[in-house]
């Protein structure tokens, strides 16, 4: 059965909208995970648009299941990822000027760098894993940077349309096939649904799938419980296909 975690990021940007103390991303991620989350994910951006360095010590703190921490190679954020007591990292692109993660790390052009932040990482005692697209030439970047895991960019599958759809988790099927040849774990995240979420649990190799944004806009009309436990049977209905 392929792993829940769920990205808190967005329950803190309601929160920084305002200003306000509430809602609190912490006590949202402790009912995700009475309700069945298998990890919460958070992502502390440079700019910290949403989630605040308060929120990682708070969260580390009061979770009983995995925190994986999304980082850019920023050196000022390796530092605090490094301090973090995560279990978990995932290194990822930053740009101010996005909306969310728009694609995967480019492994090939910052080698020498992610090989370096990943051996950091690695002897604070996480698992590092490498945010990129289903690339062979990214994939086996990411072999060589001596990261255990990758995560796959999963917006394009989610954005696609038809059989573009089709050809973009056939993408994701041989990516993940060419990675655990390679001696990859696999992850997968961004931009699934409820609806599209099912074909992407039932990639064969895939181990988890970081998912926020739709469960905690979800959550607004059902409540934190049913968004993930729908979510978890959206998922149980790809990976019994297997």
């Amino acid at each position: 059965m392929v792993r829940l975690h769920v990205n808190v990021d967005h329950v803190a940007t309601v929160r920084q909208a305002r200003r306000e103390a509430f809602p609190d991303p912490v006590e949202w991620a402790l009912r995700a995970e009475r309700a069945g989350a298998q990890g919460i994910t958070c992502h502390l951006r440079k700019d910290r648009r949403h989630m605040q360095d308060a929120d990682i010590v708070a969260l580390r703190r009061a979770i009983r299941t995995l925190l994986n921490l999304e980082c850019s190679l920023d050196d000022e954020m390796v530092a605090i990822a490094r301090k973090s007591g995560a279990e978990a990292f995932c290194l990822v692109p930053e740009t101010r000027a996005e909306i969310t993660t728009e694609g995967g790390l480019d492994v090939r052009a910052e080698a020498q760098r992610v090989a370096r932040v990943t051996r950091e990482l690695a002897a604070e005692g996480g698992a590092v894993s490498l945010f990129i697209d289903a690339d062979r030439e990214q994939i086996a970047a990411a072999a060589d940077s001596g990261a255990p895991f990758i995560e796959l960019h999963t917006g394009c599958y989610a954005n696609a349309q038809g059989d573009a759809r089709k050809r973009e988790l056939e993408r994701l099927v041989t990516g993940t096939a060419f990675a655990r040849e390679r001696g990859l774990r696999v992850n997968a995240g961004h931009g699934l649904d409820y609806r599209n979420v099912a074909p992407v649990a039932g990639i064969a190799g895939i181990e988890e799938l970081n998912i926020g944004f739709a469960i905690v806009a979800h959550s607004l009309f059902v409540g934190v419980d049913a968004a993930i436990r729908e979510m978890l049977a959206a998922m149980a209905s790809g990976s019994s296909a297997r």
